[in-house]
């Protein structure tokens, strides 16, 4: 299973990435790639010293000597215009994985592109990376991702599961979404959303009633022990019958369910 999580900063995507990084990795593993800018899979993960993994993005030695970038000789009116499209990758996720029981995580942050739509070094060594890994691994891939989801090639895209959209319930994070939801169908992938932080049955039919019900996998309450994880908990450290583990073990079986769908029709269409 390879699925990606988007969403609005602040609606919880990457405590309900980790809850299902938590669910996968009971069985067997799975690969965590943090591909968002505010990069915080690793604490929600517990791994150790997860605060101070530095993101692959921001290894530009690394990324330079891989593109064969020359900053001193190369031209162009900013460092680096011309440089390799196929870089060598196939060596950087062992070097730079961080494990914890069944889950390897690796961090590569991404570009702050304002929306532009950036074509440095950084962000193409990046989508070659996660190309790399989305079409190698072969573990189940859980992926945190920007709003933007500019890293997503078409051949990356393609080879996705589903990008799970979260949302919760304000107006803000439902045009978010819509957005999100126009970028991924542009690379053609299969969407959904999950509610997040719903109080009330009402914040659920705001949803439901926002984005359509037969989008939606499934809702997640508001809990308030949540606040533990942000204060520094481990989502891997939560009992097994905790609330949020439940629920997200229900919207696990329903994508499940959805790839098996869809690998059925892929037979006998």
């Amino acid at each position: 299973m390879k699925i990606a999580f988007a969403g609005k900063g602040g609606t919880g995507k990457t405590t309900l990435a980790g809850a299902m990084i938590t669910l996968l990795a009971r069985h067997r593993k799975v690969l965590a790639v943090d591909a968002d800018p505010n990069s915080n899979l690793a604490n929600v993960l517990g791994i150790p010293n997860g605060s101070a993994i530095k993101p692959i993005v921001e290894m530009r030695d690394l990324i330079y000597d891989r593109m064969e970038i020359k900053p001193d000789i190369t031209p162009g009116p900013v460092p680096g215009s011309f440089y390799k499209l196929n870089p060598r990758i196939d060596d950087i996720p062992e070097k730079f994985m961080r494990k914890r029981n069944n889950v390897n995580l690796i961090v590569m942050g991404t570009v702050d592109a304002g929306g532009s739509g950036c074509v440095c070094p950084e962000s193409t060594f990046l989508r070659e990376l996660l190309k790399h890994l989305v079409l190698n691994e072969k573990e189940d891939i859980v992926m945190d991702m920007e709003a933007g989801i500019e890293h997503l090639g078409r051949s990356t895209a393609g080879s996705m599961d589903c990008l799970v959209i979260v949302v919760e319930p304000t107006l803000t994070s439902i045009e978010t979404a819509g957005r999100i939801k126009r970028l991924a169908q542009d690379l053609k992938m299969n969407t959904r959303f999950i509610g997040n932080k719903i109080k009330t049955k009402q914040d659920e039919d705001f949803i439901i009633k926002k984005l359509g019900e037969g989008t939606i996998l499934g809702t997640v309450s508001f809990y308030q022990d949540m606040n533990r994880i942000d204060k520094g908990g481990s989502i891997m450290d939560l009992p097994h019958d905790a609330g949020i583990l439940l629920e997200v073990d229900k919207i696990l079986k329903s994508l499940t369910k959805m790839e098996s769908s869809d690998e059925q029709k892929k037979v006998t269409g």
